[in-house]
């Protein structure tokens, strides 16, 4: 399904302000940070709590980073009065971190359950480190993938009543976040039913440089990640992924792209979509004019249609 460009009467607000997906400032804003953390840099397994509406801070034990790791999570109001299960929102952070950014989603969610445009449902701020890229770091210094997939969400079903398969979990993320998102869905699409792709990045086959940093910084982030290895990068980019899995993820996955006309990412990410489109991936793709990348604007645009894909994850009738 593809969805070219959405009416101007669809610029309403939505859920997400700029550090819903990213730090603050300037939040969620690029695939590539401006300034690489230092290389001897301890990776921040625990964050500081951030108070937000619904919701609770809370550190476990990883076997995968060999130590404690945080993570924040929002429980919507019917979950203090009733016994069922809830499905659960993987909220998947930009480069930065995402902590000033939780208060704002965690108002924009409560909002839109309470006015009965989303099902009530759980969402986890993963915590996905400064510049954690949502993948194992080749050096194995930052293990980020095999926290997320090993650790945390086998700690969250034992722990909160959550719907303990594919069809209660949703992966969403803008930037970085979204490269996240595509990485673990299409990577794990036994464990996820839907994944969104918001300005999502980097997208590209090689990372020798991004249109939202430099070529140094680029070379950084190559190093320190992917062990300076443009096929390891390629190895476990989104784009090889979705080849490895095209037939699982085409058969029962639902796919959304979201991209602002104007986002320097853009090119890839036009290329992203065509790429899936070639494998035979079904996936709505979703541009919206005059927007750049900003998670703010591009959210507000969607407007209700944000709350539709997440009502089609989780099974629950249109509201329209």
């Amino acid at each position: 399904m593809s969805l070219r460009f959405l009416a101007p009467l669809l610029l309403l607000p939505a859920f997400l302000s700029p550090g819903c997906a990213a730090p603050i400032p300037p939040p969620g804003t690029s695939s590539v940070p401006a300034q690489p953390p230092a290389a001897t840099s301890a990776p921040a397994w625990v964050t500081r709590a951030v108070p937000a509406p619904r919701v609770t801070h809370h550190v476990f034990a990883s076997a995968a980073t060999k130590g404690n790791v945080s993570y924040h999570l929002y429980r919507p109001a019917a979950y203090a009065d009733e016994t069922r299960r809830f499905p659960v929102v993987y909220w998947l952070h930009g480069s930065g971190g995402g902590l000033p950014g939780i208060p704002v989603v965690a108002r924009r969610f409560d909002a839109a359950i309470e006015a009965g445009k989303l099902p009530p449902c759980l969402v986890v701020f993963v915590n996905g480190l400064e510049m954690g890229m949502y993948v194992d770091w080749a050096d194995g210094s930052a293990p980020v993938e095999s926290m997320i997939i090993r650790d945390l969400l086998p700690h969250v079903d034992a722990t909160f009543r959550t719907i303990a398969k594919r069809e209660g979990r949703l992966l969403d993320g803008f930037s970085m976040g979204g490269y996240g998102a595509a990485r673990l869905g299409f990577k794990y699409p036994e464990l996820f039913r839907a994944v969104s792709l918001a300005g999502a990045g980097p997208l590209q086959s090689e990372l020798r440089s991004t249109p939202r940093a430099s070529r140094l910084q680029a070379e950084e982030l190559l190093r320190r990640v992917y062990g300076g290895e443009q096929a390891t990068f390629r190895a476990v980019s989104p784009r090889a992924l979705a080849e490895r899995n095209a037939k699982t993820v085409a058969r029962d996955t639902l796919v959304r792209m979201v991209i602002g006309e104007q986002d320097e990412t853009f090119a890839f990410n036009q290329e992203f979509h065509r790429h899936l489109e070639a494998l035979g991936i079904p996936h709505s793709w979703t541009v919206l004019p005059g927007l750049g990348h900003d998670p703010e604007k591009v959210f507000a645009a969607l407007g209700d249609a944000n709350w539709e894909f997440y009502r089609r994850a989780f099974a629950v009738p249109s509201t329209r």
